[in-house]
């Protein structure tokens, strides 16, 4: 499974990437927001992002409405930087824009898929990489890693033909909340995990690790002091 940081904070990308885990960024205006970046700083910023990730894939939003918008400004988005990807919303106005945007040539992450009907409508427009949330589901008392292999299956059964020499469309496990998440994401064979910073951290963490490393060093401890 590849690992995606799901933020638009430069210092958290950094330190993800100094672990030398991180297989790409994904952006949306809400994480944008909370980094209290302006509007004119935007596309600036997602160049920053690219520059970090030295080519490996960042999502940037579109935040259009129709689909004239969304190609345009698919297209604008894409000639920042070559690792970007225009990240769309699953929408009747966004099938033709990421058929367009394929279709040239622009890596289209279609986002807020919640069913397999909706990602299999994207994969056939053309979408490099699907997201289907979990954690949202959770949020309603649903299941949501029993909603993420649905569409894992059914996006699986077919090829394509717009992404074959990547690989694609991969299926990016999104609103991850848990290791738990990413572990059974990993195990029905979802492509990658698109993770924010902190459930990150707590993926690198398990209480008897820690427990194992307080132990260690009490015990050195009692070597270094004879």
């Amino acid at each position: 499974m590849k690992f995606f940081i799901d933020t638009a904070d430069l210092d958290e990308i950094r330190e993800a990437a100094s672990w030398g885990v991180l297989s790409g960024v994904t952006t949306n205006p809400s994480l944008y927001a909370k980094t209290g970046g302006k509007l004119a700083d935007f596309e600036d910023h997602m160049v920053k992002i690219c520059e970090i990730c030295d080519g490996l894939p960042v999502s940037a939003e579109s935040t259009a409405e129709t689909t004239e918008e969304m190609i345009a400004e698919g297209k604008r988005l894409a000639a920042l930087a070559p690792n970007i990807v225009v990240k769309l919303p699953i929408c009747e106005e966004s099938l033709p824009a990421c058929h367009a945007l394929a279709a040239e040539g622009v890596r289209v992450n279609m986002t807020l898929v919640f069913s397999a009907p909706q990602a299999l409508l994207a994969a056939r427009a053309g979408a490099r990489y699907i997201s289907p949330f979990v954690g949202r589901f959770d949020d309603i008392g649903d299941d949501g890693l029993a909603q993420l292999e649905t569409v894992v299956n059914a996006v699986q059964n077919y090829d394509y033909g717009y992404w074959d020499a990547e690989g694609g469309p991969e299926i990016i496990t999104a609103s991850v909340r848990t290791p738990n998440h990413v572990t059974q994401a990993a195990l029905m064979g979802a492509d990658i995990a698109t993770v924010p910073f902190g459930a990150l951290k707590n993926c690198v963490h398990h209480p008897l690790t820690d427990q194992g490393l307080e132990k260690f060093a009490a015990d050195w401890k009692k070597v270094v002091e004879g």
